[in-house]
């Protein structure tokens, strides 16, 4: 079994009110899944949260940017995965409404 690192586990005390939680290790990261929906990922201890048309426009009004990363040819790919706002990091309530976008984006994609 991964070792889970202690942002993974402050991420899981954090949501712990949305439902049963659960942390995949994947990829050099972790995957969420609140009852089995997968809605949000954490690369290099940064939470991203899975967004779709419809929620994109809240993360990038505020000028946050997808997660991202480089090909093996070295061209950059973006996910629509976002942080959320730091001040959701200090503040559970908030955290669990950025999340519930995640959640939401998930179930819409289905």
């Amino acid at each position: 079994m991964a070792k889970r690192n202690q942002y993974v586990e402050y991420l899981l005390e954090q949501l712990a009110d949305l439902g049963t939680l659960r942390a995949k290790a994947m990829f050099g990261g972790y995957g969420f899944y609140c009852d089995e929906i997968f809605f949000a990922i954490v690369v290099n201890d940064i939470l991203y949260i899975k967004a779709d048309a419809q929620s994109k426009e809240e993360f990038t009004r505020l000028g946050l940017a997808p997660f991202s990363y480089h090909k093996k040819d070295g061209t950059p790919q973006s996910m629509a995965y976002y942080p959320p706002p730091d001040t959701a990091l200090e503040e559970p309530e908030e955290m669990i409404i950025w999340a519930k976008k995640g959640i939401a984006a998930a179930l819409r994609q289905r």
